[in-house]
């Protein structure tokens, strides 16, 4: 990235930090956070005012795309120290491109994974649903082994897991019971 030149006189293109701020979302202290850091390079007005550019207005849009793909920011900072460093755009380029293809990997994985607890979390509200017309007080471990309701139904891994050890909540406290709540009409 080529070198702001540190005094520069104000333009309309360029916004202080209160500016940049509202522009992108981003607090006035994760900016100057992102400078300690080296991720941005301000110019400096006559006034000695950060002054910000349309390129890193970018930085901060493309931080903030970083972040949401799962990097941190001493990751984003090794990245663009990499890419600074290579000898040859290239070169360059082929760093990035790397790195991203494995990230898009993960993020497909991710993907999947979270695709599996949708169909998941599903099925289980379909179960737990059939419970609504179980009008009895019984002790949980009766859930266990539904015969009224789910008699033909095999209980989904995330309901099935609640009866794996059914214990008391302590020293006396006697068996858990559920009841079915009616919402109130007042």
């Amino acid at each position: 990235m080529a070198r702001r030149n540190p005094r520069t006189p104000e333009s309309a293109s360029e916004l202080k930090v209160g500016d940049l701020a509202r522009r992108t979302g981003k607090s006035i202290r994760a900016l100057r956070h992102y400078e300690e850091m080296g991720l941005l390079e301000p110019a400096r007005s006559s006034g000695n005012f950060r002054l910000y550019g349309p390129d890193q207005v970018a930085r901060v849009y493309w931080i903030s795309k970083l972040q949401d793909m799962g990097f941190t920011l001493a990751q984003i900072q090794c990245l663009i120290s990499t890419v600074e460093s290579s000898a040859t755009g290239p070169g360059a380029m082929t760093s990035l491109r790397e790195l991203f293809r494995a990230r898009l990997s993960e993020t497909r994985a991710q993907v999947e994974r979270l695709l599996q607890l949708e169909r998941d979390l599903g099925e289980s509200l379909a179960y737990l649903e059939g419970c609504r017309a179980c009008s009895d007080d019984h002790e949980l471990q009766a859930c266990a082994s539904c015969d009224s309701v789910h008699a033909d139904d095999e209980a989904p891994s995330l309901v099935a897991g609640v009866h794996l050890h059914p214990t008391s909540s302590g020293p006396g406290s006697g068996p858990v019971k559920l009841r079915v709540r009616q919402p109130s009409l007042s």
